[in-house]
């Protein structure tokens, strides 16, 4: 069935390599050039990476030509899902699909490239992607821990890439001015914050199944410890469970705590910063009541506040409730309420997808760059750490280093199965 695999990819690509370079004169009004467009591949082509193709289609300048995955059947699904996209949109062409991303990164025509794979497949084609000369999306959280998270910052720098990472709460107007609401001091000061992600990772046990003949699994696997196939980790009607455990993951504390962490984060001005001390429960079983706390004094604490996955802010004048369902306050009247042109306001993005090809185009920072990702990403992956240890973490969020902890700094990284290694 491999062989069956590789002829799909080749025939494919040879379908795609029809389409040729067409100069803007011809195209006439109302067409963009190909040398003017921003064309994108998508490393990971699951249910994330659909929504993500649907919303880049949509932009003027955009458009996806390349999709590269592990997993057959999801290629197929990928490169009828685009085709449909140009249809709709009166292009004419297919897509090339790739099995190994680096011969993705060879073609010259792709400018930009979406990361989503599992959480463990991040790092390496984000920075490899970046040394290509691409731009990059990589979907949150940015990385699988703290020093890759450091390392795609730091290859962002080097290689003057921009790299947006998929918080996309941070390109919602309600999100946005909750997070403004707290900046300005509309709630007071603000004493605590509660937040509900869900649970923390847990190690992966699962009995042994036999690997489908459309998956190649130790591809799949990459840089990860290696272990049978189950059912679970890849498969599912909508997302696959591999991001509960966390030799491929974070668990949901850090699926989504890569969207509410970062919303403390934006409120606070905590964007180059972060939590110092990380105090978990002592019950080994307890997956909730983590308490994190800021050097100027500032308490989160992770727990369930009865209104599912959202944020809730405590100042010395009121509170304030902010979820994708929902967003309140004591004040009733600040929701709606004007801004004053005084206030300082945060960036204005109203499609995060839209804002990483202006950047991108632009050479600007995007919304939520290489540093604020990393940063948001450190709180989930050091949260995580703090349940499974069930101690008190302190950290340096200027050295990044846990304070006299040998343990907890040697789990800021991880080992790499051979031959995947993490460089830049």
């Amino acid at each position: 069935m491999k062989n069956n695999r590789r002829q799909f990819v080749k025939q494919t690509v040879v379908a795609f390599a029809g389409l040729s370079i067409v100069p803007r004169h011809v195209l006439g009004k109302g067409f963009t050039a190909p040398s003017d467009r921003f064309n994108v591949g998508v490393i990971g082509t699951g249910a994330q990476a659909n929504g993500l193709v649907k919303r880049i289609s949509k932009i003027p300048l955009a458009r996806v030509i390349a999709g590269c995955d592990v997993h057959q059947n999801r290629l197929v699904k990928f490169t009828k899902s685009v085709e449909e996209q140009y249809q709709k949109n009166g292009i004419k062409g297919t897509v090339s699909v790739y099995e190994d991303y680096h011969k993705m990164l060879e073609n010259k025509d792709i400018d930009g490239v979406v990361v989503s794979t599992p959480d463990h497949w991040h790092a390496i084609p984000s920075i490899d992607a970046m040394k290509a000369g691409k731009h990059v999306y990589c979907e949150k959280p940015m990385s699988h821990t703290i020093n890759e998270g450091r390392m795609m910052e730091k290859a962002a720098r080097k290689y003057e890439r921009v790299l947006q990472t998929g918080s996309m709460q941070r390109s919602r107007a309600d999100f946005r001015k909750a997070c403004e609401l707290v900046r300005n001091g509309y709630l007071g000061k603000i004493e605590k914050v509660w937040v509900e992600v869900g649970n923390p990772s847990a190690p992966c046990n699962l009995p042994y199944q036999p690997t489908p003949n459309y998956l190649n699994w130790e591809q799949w696997l990459g840089p990860a410890p290696l272990r049978s196939y189950h059912k679970i980790i890849v498969e599912a009607s909508w997302f696959p469970d591999w991001r509960w455990y966390r030799e491929y993951g974070g668990g949901i504390l850090s699926d989504w705590g890569a969207h509410m962490f970062d919303i403390v984060q934006w409120a606070l001005g905590m964007d180059h910063s972060g939590p110092i001390k990380y105090e978990a429960p002592i019950e080994p079983t307890a997956s909730r009541r983590l308490k994190m706390f800021y050097e100027n004094g500032i308490e989160v604490e992770h727990r369930n506040f009865g209104r599912g996955f959202g944020v809730r802010f405590f100042g010395t004048e009121g509170t304030m409730d902010i979820s994708r369902g929902y967003f309140e306050t004591s004040q009733k009247e600040l929701v709606d309420i004007e801004l004053k042109s005084t206030d300082d306001r945060l960036y204005v993005s109203t499609s995060h997808e839209t804002d990483w090809v202006n950047s991108a185009k632009s050479g600007s920072k995007p919304i939520c760059d290489a540093e604020v990702g990393h940063r948001t990403a450190t709180i989930c992956h050091i949260a995580n750490l703090a349940y499974e240890f069930r101690r008190v973490l302190e950290w340096d969020p200027v050295k990044e280093e846990f304070k006299d902890d040998f343990e907890a700094n040697l789990r800021r990284g991880k080992h790499y199965r051979k031959p995947y290694e993490l460089s830049l």
